[in-house]
Formats: C-alpha cells, structure tokens, sequence
C-alpha cells in the first residue's frame, strides 16, 4: 500500500497532504528533526529523528521505496526516493522525475556556489495559494498513479 512520507521540518503542505491522504486511506508518516505540532489522523504517524544534518532525509530515504510519495523541497532527498522508485513533489507542486532531477541538483549546487561566492543573496519567493492548490492538484495525479501501479 502506497505510504506519503513528509519532510516535515519547514514543510508549509502538511496539512494538505494529510486531506489527500484521508480521502485515499493512505498511511501518511511526519519525519522531523524536532517535536511539533502537526495533524492529527488514523493513518498519520509522527517520526522525531535524531539531530543532525540529513537525519530526516536518511530515514525517509531507508524506508520509501516503489509506490510510495514524499513530499520535500530538499532535492538531494527527491533524488534519493527517485531512485529508490518513489515519486517525490515539491511543496509548490511541481514533481521531480527521472528527467527533471538531473537539472535540479545541478541548479541547486550552482545556486549554492553562487550564494558562497556572494554572487547572490539568494531568494525565496512567498509561498502563494496557488502554490497550495498546485500542490494538492500534483499529490492527488501522484496518489492516482501510485494506486495504478504505474
């Protein structure tokens, strides 16, 4: 049965992604690095990993495999569940796919190079009710395609 596993620590969807899960009767699992507050389910589990950097995305990654969604903006994370025949979306709705993820993570390491250069500053534009309703349109043709094995 296909599980939504969430990114949780600064993740703006995660109660959208629980709607979605409860419509399909799909587990949802929360993995953070800290307690906090999220929703409340039957099928929602709570996962409080150790800190430390990635301690989140390791789990997740050790877990997920073909048929399951996560939900993350961490790209390096996306990848992994790409490869370990998850689908992953971002929390503006855009999925990452085997043909996408290549240019992400190269995007992501030149925009990092750039903000260590002090090249730029970097930017992160307001998370906008467009972004939400991208999202929830993209977690739902996600659960649809997992539900037909595709």
């Amino acid at each position: 049965m296909t599980v939504i596993y969430v990114d949780a620590d600064a993740c703006p969807v995660k109660e959208e992604a629980l709607r979605v899960a409860d419509r399909h009767g799909l587990k949802i699992v929360y993995v953070s690095n800290t307690w906090m507050r999220l929703p409340e389910g039957l099928l929602v589990e709570r996962v409080v990993v150790a800190e430390g950097p990635d301690a989140a995305d390791d789990w997740i990654a050790e877990r997920i495999g073909k048929g399951d969604i996560a939900v993350t903006a961490d790209i390096p994370l996306a990848a992994r569940c790409i490869k370990a025949g998850a689908q992953a979306i971002g929390p503006q709705g855009k999925p990452f796919t085997d043909a996408s993820i290549g240019m992400a993570l190269a995007m992501r390491e030149l925009n990092q190079h750039l903000r260590e250069t002090g090249e730029s500053r970097g930017f992160n534009a307001s998370f906008t009710r467009q972004d939400r309703s991208r999202f929830l349109e993209a977690l739902e043709l996600a659960v649809q395609k997992a539900k037909r094995g595709q």
